[in-house]
């Protein structure tokens, strides 16, 4: 279906000065207007606590767009979109009422571009500035600290917008391979046939990253790799892989299904959860500290940056069938994948060639970086011995489509002022996901320590055994 702009509204940055805002939403943005996917009317509001002007604003989107734009910055399309650009001043951090007076519209998009701990304040005050009535508002993960903190945030939207009118981004769900999930399950029927118990042995998700905590150690000790990874980015690709047929693709039959994944999962023992944190290593050649020397950081800190844990979902389709999941910090590479292994076939009908094992067959949906799905097959070697060799069929985005992916950004925020709710996060979802993880939470496991530059602790090992995480990262 053709994209088409959405209709006349204000576009509200609340913390427009930082780095959400500068690296992600203004690129977005400018990448919107150029793709003539804006509003017809309607300005772009930034606003701080900060005695910017407009032209501040719109100097500030230009370096944005220049160092962080995925196309480059043409003077003409930027004159253009920098009309649309206006800065309000907050006298207070949570007193919105200079944005009324702004907003020339009765409609508005308010994106909450701020730290979690000023959802609360701010979206309180958005009622108090009698903004409520025809504002949608925006917030990014985490959705609160735990389920008792996210079932009272959404208790605050509530009191403030409708739920039709909230939307919970979580960037993977704008991501191309991740939306294609459910192209690639329910448009071909090869795959859907055998996507259950009966075909499938194993599910594995991975999400490796080979930078540290950056400049957010601070934030990154009240949160770690479980709170910051494991609960929204990881369930959100899980609730795809597991889902059941939708009816339609309809928002909310969709996020049905979702919803049903997610209230599956088995209650999660501490002992199948390994939680790891990097030491002082090695990425690309080049010495990094461990998370304790990392700025912010208790030198006694016990948050975890490594999260691996196997899960059970009480479905038809999933009985028995393990999923593994596994998130890092400082691992060996950037990867982010999800592999489907299937049962071993007999091998009866290869013993009297000599054969006493054969590769199984698997699938691996790459999310990021190199997008694309690989399958792997048994074929024999050419010569006179049957000798039987795993190979691959390797469809790559940029290869097909001669084109990269848009930025997920671009895709979320083009929905949220349509009005799609398709991929953003419910309500439930969020308390689900929250309940599934608490055990864990409120009964961690110790920590163990892994290298900077290694494939994560090898006390992983008691929940896979480490060739199937390796084969899972280095498989095409």
């Amino acid at each position: 279906m053709p994209l088409h702009a959405p209709p006349d509204q204000d576009i509200v940055i609340v913390g427009a000065t930082g780095d959400l805002a500068q690296r992600k939403l203004i690129p977005a943005l400018y990448n919107l207007h150029r793709q003539k996917l804006l509003p017809g009317n309607g300005q772009i509001i930034g606003a701080a606590p900060f005695d910017w002007d407009d032209q501040r604003f719109r100097d500030l989107a230009e370096t944005s767009v220049k160092e962080f734009s995925r196309t480059p910055l043409q003077k003409t399309i930027f004159a253009s979109f920098a009309k649309r650009l206006t800065f309000v001043p907050l006298t207070a951090s949570d007193d919105l009422s200079p944005i009324r007076k702004a907003s020339a519209l009765d409609r508005r998009v308010a994106y909450l571009a701020v730290p979690p701990s000023a959802f609360t304040s701010l979206i309180e005050g958005i009622k108090t500035a009698g903004l409520a009535d025809g504002t949608s508002i925006i917030i990014e993960k985490p959705f609160g600290h735990n389920l008792e903190s996210a079932m009272e945030l959404n208790r605050t939207l509530h009191d403030v917008v409708p739920e039709p009118r909230i939307f919970r981004i979580d960037h993977y769900m704008g991501k191309e391979t991740v939306q294609n999930l459910l192209v690639f399950r329910f448009g071909n029927s090869l795959f859907e046939r055998v996507w259950n118990r009966e075909a499938i042995s194993r599910v594995e998700i991975t999400v490796a990253e080979s930078i540290g905590v950056e400049t957010r150690g601070k934030l990154y000790e009240e949160i770690g790799a479980i709170r910051d990874i494991v609960q929204n980015h990881m369930f959100q690709v899980l609730s795809l892989v597991a889902m059941d047929p939708p009816l339609s693709f309809d928002a909310e039959a969709i996020r049905n299904e979702k919803v049903k994944v997610l209230e599956s999962i088995q209650p999660i023992h501490p002992h199948d959860v390994v939680r790891g944190q990097y030491t002082g290593g090695t990425i690309d050649g080049e010495k990094v500290v461990g998370y304790r020397e990392e700025e912010g950081v208790s030198p006694t800190s016990t948050t975890e940056t490594y999260a691996a844990l196997r899960l059970h979902l009480e479905s038809w389709r999933w009985s028995g069938v393990p999923f593994l999941l596994r998130t890092g910090k400082r691992l060996a590479k950037r990867d982010t994948r999800v592999v489907i292994t299937f049962h071993d076939v007999p091998l009866h009908l290869f013993k009297t060639a000599g054969v006493t094992a054969l590769h199984r067959n698997r699938l691996v949906v790459r999310i990021q970086p190199d997008e694309g799905i690989a399958l792997s097959f048994v074929a024999k070697q050419p010569g006179p011995d049957v000798t039987a060799q795993s190979v691959d069929m390797n469809f790559k985005y940029g290869d097909s489509f001669k084109t990269s992916p848009p930025e997920a950004y671009e895709r979320l925020l083009h929905d949220a002022l349509n009005g799609d709710h398709t991929l953003f996060i419910r309500e439930d979802e969020v308390e689900c996901g929250w309940r599934a993880v608490e055990p864990v939470i409120d009964a961690p496991p110790p920590i163990t320590f892994y290298p900077a530059g290694s494939w994560g602790p090898e006390d992983a090992a008691r929940i896979a055994h480490p060739a199937q995480w390796d084969d899972s990262v280095a498989a095409v």
